[in-house]
């Protein structure tokens, strides 16, 4: 019966017989005489696609246990009952160049326009632990970020921004303690007890060593101060994530998807064990966890990834770790879109680009999203890229309706039969990694990196090749396009000013004072006790980001990259 349909209610059984026949009657013979040749998906650059979902596909007679309802386990479709009704996502755009006054400028202009966090952006010196004097800083002062080596930085910094009434995320790992160190310092000066701070430090050293680079010390001494401070943010600061678990930067490298959920997630098991060998329950330590991921141009896949994300994390946490609490189950995250999808050429579909992904990242449920800015691929992001990449954001937010829906591609085969693949190919990656002794022996075998290294290298092939096309990079050309004007230009003067300053803020100190301060930190670090309070003492006291760094290297050494090929 060529065309009928199977009457009553069909089974899976009879969808997936019925689509063989559709293949056979009717896909076929219209490719046959189709005039344009079929476009299929390159499986480097997106991964295996079917043509078509049925309910043949999807999750089959396991609704409460697979999917369930937002705000409860397994929290595939939110981790809030009403998600984007009850509280907008906050928009928290990633900011930071130069000097603390420059950035300090910025922060308050993106606050007047609406953001409604601060992200702050370090220099690389900043992040590796060196003072703008140091020999390996130079060059690098204030280019990616802000410099912030003193007291008198992060007060310069923060000026004029109450942190009481604030939330703040800082990317910074190796020298996370320092960091948050300073800003407590800056919070007790402004009458805001510890208590009340709202927050997020990055403090995912793991992440460093096998996809951005910027650590300090090695991956066990690196991982103790990871741990305490998780353990002195809960006693004293229990408002803040002492942690965000980053598969941003592992994405960014050039893993898959699939990649990107199972080595993020790996890293926070590798958390929750190391801080559960301190004493720490794992109810005390999960529900103060949060995540971090990318969002590339892949749209179906992307939502598909977030949700498979809670669902695993959450899964893991209760059946692996015996949580109770089902805020410990609850993956929060924040999101980034891809800075590695921008293109230089026609950097205005830069914009389209960015707008895809954070509308992915939305029908996904993050509950903090950063938007890159067009020029980046070029410069540091002007002023006015950076308020239309908010605009984004608030159009998305008040114009597109799809915040008044939770979850509302929940349902849809392809969504959910790559839901489930991606969390599959996510677990079995994790088998992998338990079997080779955990996330840190995979790390120092280098597992990890060979893996991000191979993916990398495909979906570059794949691009050379044509096979994964970039409009205006490989395809749609513009030979005669000009550079666009308007760019962000760091000045080079900024470097010896900077010094100057740390020089200037020595000179004031009680020298006595700063150098007893820091050998409590060599004996802190020598000890088992929790860094963080001698660490708080000597950036009170006076002592530099470089100096802190230093007193602890001479305990921990500095790591050396582990390179495979």
């Amino acid at each position: 019966m060529s065309g009928d349909r199977p009457r009553g209610e069909a089974t899976p059984e009879d969808v997936a017989r019925e689509r063989l026949r559709w293949e056979r009657e009717v896909l076929e013979p219209h490719r046959a005489t189709s005039r344009s040749p079929s476009q299929e998906p390159d499986a480097a650059a997106l991964g295996p696609r079917s043509l078509l979902y049925t309910p043949a596909d999807a999750p089959q007679g396991a609704y409460l246990e697979s999917l369930g309802f937002p705000g409860e386990f397994p929290f595939t479709r939110g981790v809030q009952p009403d998600m984007y009704r009850g509280r907008p996502w906050t928009m928290r755009q990633y900011a930071g160049f130069g000097t603390a006054e420059e950035s300090n400028a910025r922060y308050r202009y993106l606050l007047s326009r609406g953001q409604s966090g601060l992200s702050v952006a370090f220099d690389l010196p900043t992040q590796m632990g060196y003072d703008p004097d140091h020999p390996f800083a130079r060059g690098e002062v204030g280019r990616v970020g802000v410099a912030i080596s003193t007291l008198d930085d992060m007060r310069t910094l923060l000026r004029g921004i109450p942190l009481g009434g604030v939330s703040t995320s800082m990317t910074i790992n190796a020298t996370a303690t320092i960091l948050l160190a300073l800003y407590v310092a800056v919070a007790r000066e402004q009458g805001v007890d510890p208590g009340r701070l709202r927050g997020t430090v990055q403090n995912d050293i793991l992440k460093e060593y096998v996809a951005r680079g910027t650590y300090a010390f090695p991956p066990r001494p690196s991982l103790r101060l990871v741990t305490d401070l998780i353990g002195w943010c809960r006693e004293h600061a229990p408002r803040w994530n002492p942690i965000s678990i980053s598969g941003y930067h592992i994405r960014e490298a050039g893993c898959t998807a699939v990649q990107e959920v199972a080595f993020t997630l790996a890293d926070g098991i590798a958390y929750v064990e190391a801080a559960r060998a301190t004493g720490l329950d794992v109810d005390e330590v999960a529900p103060r966890l949060s995540f971090f991921f990318n969002v590339h141009n892949d749209f179906l896949e992307e939502v598909a990834k977030f949700r498979a994300a809670r669902r695993l994390w959450a899964r893991l946490v209760r059946d692996r770790f015996g949580a109770r609490n089902p805020e410990s189950m609850r993956l929060r995250f924040h999101t980034q879109t891809a800075g590695s999808t921008l293109t230089a050429q026609q950097a205005d579909n830069n914009v389209v680009r960015v707008t895809l992904q954070a509308l992915a990242a939305v029908l996904g449920g993050t509950q903090s999203l950063h938007t890159n800015s067009k020029d980046e691929a070029l410069a540091l992001p002007s002023e006015a890229s950076a308020l239309l990449a908010l605009r984004t954001q608030q159009v998305i937010a008040s114009e597109s309706g799809v915040a008044g829906i939770v979850d509302p591609l929940g349902g849809s085969y392809a969504v959910e039969s790559l839901t489930d693949s991606i969390e599959e190919g996510a677990r079995r990656y994790i088998d992998e990694i338990d079997g080779r002794g955990g996330m840190i022996a995979a790390i120092e075998a280098g597992y990890v990196q060979k893996e991000i290294q191979d993916a990398a290298y495909a979906a570059q092939r794949a691009v050379e090749s044509g096979a994964a096309r970039v409009v205006g990079v490989n395809c749609l050309r513009d030979e005669a396009e000009a550079e666009p004007g308007g760019l962000l230009r760091v000045d080079p003067a900024l470097e010896r000013a900077q010094v100057e300053r740390v020089a200037a803020f020595r000179a004031g100190r009680g020298e006595r004072e700063v150098r007893a301060a820091l050998d409590a930190v060599t004996r802190a670090a020598e000890g088992s006790g929790n860094l963080m309070p001698p660490i708080l003492d000597a950036v009170t006291r006076g002592a530099t980001l470089g100096e802190v760094t230093a007193a602890m290297e001479a305990v921990f050494g500095r790591h050396r990259e582990n390179v495979v090929f």
